[in-house]
C-alpha cells in the first residue's frame, strides 16, 4: 500500500491550514498599503475597510488559490524594483478575525495567508500566478482604487549589462 498523498487531499489539507475554508463566512476585509522605502515611488499610505462580500470573498478566493498552487522555483530569480510595497491586511466574520494576509507587491510579488497560527506563502509565478490570474485586480477593487502601485520597472528603465542606468 502507498502511503502518498493525493494533489487533491494535499492543497485541500493547505487550504484548511491557511484559512481557506473560510472564504465564504468573510464579511470584512481591512487593508493597509505599507511603505518601506517611500522615496522612489511618492505614494502615500492607503487604509480601507471592505464591506462588500462579494469584493471580499473575491479577494480572500484568490489569495487562497494562490497559495495552494504554490510556485516552483528553479534556477535564479530576479527580482527588479523590490521598493518594499507591500499590503497588509484582515479578514472577519463580522468582528471575529478569520485570517490575515500580505501581498508583497514590488519586486517579486508575493502573497501569504496567515490563520490559527499556520502561514502559508508563494511567489506570484508560475503555478500561483496562473491559479490566482485576479488576485490585483480584486485587491484594487476592495481597496476602491483603479490599479495597485506595484513599482515595477517600465521599459527602457532598467539597468544595462554592467549595472548602471539604462541609457
Amino acid at each position: 500500500a502507498s502511503s502518498a498523498v493525493s494533489p487533491v487531499s494535499s492543497a485541500a489539507a493547505v487550504a484548511a491550514a491557511a484559512g481557506c475554508s473560510d472564504v465564504s463566512q468573510a464579511t470584512s476585509v481591512s487593508v493597509h498599503r505599507v511603505l518601506h522605502l517611500v522615496e522612489p515611488t511618492r505614494v502615500g499610505a492607503l487604509s480601507k475597510t471592505q464591506h462588500d462580500t462579494t469584493l471580499v470573498r473575491a479577494l480572500y478566493s484568490q489569495l487562497c488559490a494562490a497559495i495552494t498552487h504554490p510556485a516552483k522555483i528553479k534556477g535564479t530569480l530576479r527580482c527588479p524594483a523590490n521598493l518594499g510595497i507591500s499590503y497588509t491586511g484582515t479578514f472577519y466574520d463580522g468582528s471575529r478575525p478569520l485570517a490575515t494576509f500580505v501581498y508583497g507587491a514590488s519586486g517579486c510579488q508575493t502573497a501569504s495567508l496567515s490563520a490559527a497560527g499556520k502561514t502559508k506563502t508563494t511567489i506570484m509565478v508560475g503555478s500561483a500566478s496562473a491559479a490566482a490570474p485576479k488576485l490585483q485586480a480584486d485587491l484594487a477593487k476592495v481597496l476602491g482604487v483603479p490599479s495597485l502601485v506595484m513599482a515595477q520597472p517600465k521599459s527602457g528603465t532598467g539597468t544595462v549589462q554592467g549595472g548602471g542606468p539604462a541609457k
